[in-house]
């Protein structure tokens, strides 16, 4: 059995939009992962407020970089990674733009790549803010600058993963955000996420896809 780690923020934890909630197995994106999967195991490591590298004051031990290496060695062997940050590194709080958001990710990846072969690491760049999370009713820990470096996200992140022989996905261009809090997705973004990565695990060859419960029907390798 393979071990699949997903690691990322609220958006992997699979926060229900304007609550504190859970959604529950079978809607979040990465057990939607799992029951289609015949041969891995995937483990959710999502964290609400998870950043790349920064250290948020007001949210203490949410930093990415400072994680990484207990999580991936707790859960060793593993065999592959799909990582999904950048939202939370959007806060105005840090005032960082998109380039530098990167090269935050990238020092994750150095990590991920000492346990885990770069053919086997899957770069995902998060959805976009919607364009009012800076309202005092939704996330007033951005602004509007916050949405549009959330925007610049793909870009440089599909950089860094063709640099460095990493596949990329961009979640912006399968899913949105709630219009309730504009920063997480409801049912159908997780639906919509899920089946792009079920695509790229099959075009990565990390696992077989279960025919019978899987939402494609994927060939075998």
């Amino acid at each position: 059995m393979k071990n699949i780690l997903a690691f990322g923020d609220s958006n992997t934890w699979g926060l229900v939009p304007g609550t504190k909630e859970r959604y529950p197995w079978g809607v979040r994106w990465t057990s939607l992962v799992q029951e289609s999967l015949s041969d891995a195991r995937v483990i959710e490591e999502g964290l609400c407020g998870r950043t790349t590298v920064f250290e948020d004051e007001l949210r203490p031990l949410r930093k990415a970089l400072d994680a990484l290496p207990m999580v991936l060695e707790s859960t060793y062997p593993v065999d592959a990674v799909i990582i999904m940050l950048g939202t939370n590194d959007c806060k105005s709080l840090f005032h960082a733009n998109a380039y530098t958001i990167a090269k935050g990710l990238e020092q994750c990846l150095n990590t991920i790549s000492s346990y885990v072969s770069s053919d086997k690491i899957l770069v995902v760049s998060p959805i976009h803010l919607g364009e009012e999370v800076w309202r005092e009713d939704k996330d007033p820990e951005f602004d509007s600058r916050s949405v549009e470096t959330s925007k610049d996200l793909q870009k440089f992140y599909r950089q860094v993963a063709k640099e460095r022989g990493y596949k990329f996905l961009a979640a912006s261009d399968y899913s949105r955000p709630s219009n309730i809090d504009e920063e997480h997705m409801d049912e159908e973004g997780h639906k919509k996420l899920a089946e792009a990565i079920l695509e790229k695990i099959q075009e990565m060859k990390i696992a077989k896809m279960d025919k019978d419960k899987g939402t494609f029907q994927f060939g075998s390798f």
